[in-house]
């Protein structure tokens, strides 16, 4: 890893001043990234010690000590975006004090699509601050290998400027439209991602009460039609019955009910992902909200505690 040191941004076209608030496990290794690239990185992050352990980042006490031209924001959902921005400590506030006149504030999250649209209607009209929502799909094994999928929603001139900064964590980026549209196509995503991670935990489980070595099973799923990026990264919880960390199940609930309220907001019925979004709901309600998603196998199964 490569320790920033050179104000002269060696990424051509890329924006020179970059913060990342949010230093997770997704924000970690896409921090890693930009730095590895060359591009100065601001961090700031609740817990102090995850941005310093960091190597190479400057780390901010506050996000108004973070206010860059361009703030990436990797957090849970749009409130905690929203909560940087006020205060003595808030980025309005330091984006004032750098003289940053038209910062670009990057959601990064997966959100509500109709949420982040007035979000940012109300960032330009009030602040003059540009939202991209910019959600995020490959986990955290693809921000550490740098290939995640971004789905961009933003003004095009403004998208065009991020895209060499996307491409540092990125290995496919596409822009769809005005802020609101990534996040769309996120909830398109996680419509597929969650039908898989269930319909996979249901075959683990009917190939564990039938008494069969779901290794097997799984390597037969990944030779065929059946197999998925979700079997690739996921499979092995299934084998150990490990199910700590990763994505959590109440996040994927989160999701499935942005789907549903972009549902009724088309007049759309979408059965498969209200039946879906109804096991996660047993699975939160009986305890294991914080396991990884694939944990919906427990639920299946009756062993949620």
């Amino acid at each position: 890893m490569s320790t920033v040191t050179d104000t002269q941004n060696p990424i051509p076209g890329a924006p020179t001043s970059v913060a990342l608030l949010g230093t997770g496990p997704m924000g970690a290794p896409i921090a890693r990234n930009i730095l590895a690239g060359g591009v100065p990185l601001k961090l700031w992050n609740r817990t102090a010690e995850k941005a310093r352990a960091i190597e190479g980042g400057q780390v901010a006490a506050t996000p108004a000590e973070a206010a860059a031209e361009v703030v990436l924001t990797v957090l849970p959902d749009l409130p905690q975006v929203a909560a940087l921005l006020s205060g003595e400590h808030g980025l309005l506030s330091g984006w004032r004090a750098a003289g940053i006149e038209e910062p670009v504030l990057v959601v990064h999250g997966t959100v509500s699509p109709v949420a982040v649209a007035e979000f940012a209607e109300d960032c330009r009209r009030r602040h003059g601050v540009t939202v991209v929502d910019a959600p995020l799909s490959g986990g955290t094994i693809g921000a550490e290998e740098g290939r995640l999928s971004t789905m961009v929603g933003g003004p095009a001139d403004v998208v065009k400027r991020l895209l060499p900064l996307f491409g540092l964590y990125s290995s496919t980026v596409v822009r769809f439209g005005e802020t609101g549209a990534g996040s769309t196509v996120k909830a398109c995503n996680q419509i597929v991602v969650s039908a898989t991670v269930t319909a996979l935990a249901e075959a683990m489980a009917v190939a564990t009460a039938s008494g069969l070595d779901p290794g097997k099973v799984q390597s037969i799923l990944a030779g065929g039609l059946a197999n998925s990026e979700v079997l690739r990264q996921k499979g092995q919880r299934w084998i150990d019955g490990d199910f700590e960390g990763g994505g959590s199940a109440k996040n994927q609930l989160k999701d499935l009910n942005f789907i549903a309220e972009i549902a009724k907001d088309r007049g759309l019925k979408l059965p498969l992902s209200a039946s879906v979004r109804g096991a996660f709901e047993l699975m939160i309600d009986a305890g294991d909200g914080e396991l990884d998603h694939t944990g919906i196998y427990r639920t299946v199964l009756g062993r949620s505690e």
